[in-house]
């Protein structure tokens, strides 16, 4: 597991943002364990409690439960939860600043949206 970490955010957080983003890569997949807090914590040379908090926000989520005496594995429908969670975020925040700049910037719904079909026919073509 790469993560690189930078000031903006708790480490925490930036972990706990991770493991999210893997389960919705697919890399963890329904009923996956996760690695041990200690492997994670030497790996990234992190404290423990650390990679422990990170663990319990994904389990306040509902993203992942705790086996006790056999560690932490991803919940069934994780992944289809963090997609609905990822797809309302964008068109609830990302989209909105998207257009808001476009605008700024002098572009118009038609030309974005033509410039994004002749992007996905490009695709198809490929």
């Amino acid at each position: 597991m790469q993560i690189q970490f930078h000031d903006k955010s708790p480490i925490y957080r930036q972990l706990a943002d991770r493991l999210r983003e893997m389960i919705l890569e697919g890399i963890y997949k329904n009923g996956d364990a996760l690695p041990s807090v200690r492997q994670i914590a030497s790996e990234h040379r992190i404290n423990p409690i650390t990679v422990s908090k990170s663990f319990q926000i994904l389990v306040d989520d509902g993203l992942v439960e705790k086996k006790r005496g056999l560690g932490m594995y991803v919940e069934n429908g994780a992944m289809e939860q963090l997609l609905l969670d990822e797809r309302e975020q964008f068109l609830k925040e990302e989209l909105p600043a998207f257009l808001e700049r476009a605008n700024r910037l002098g572009y118009s719904r038609e030309i974005l949206l033509e410039t994004l079909g002749a992007d996905e026919q490009g695709k198809e073509r490929s």
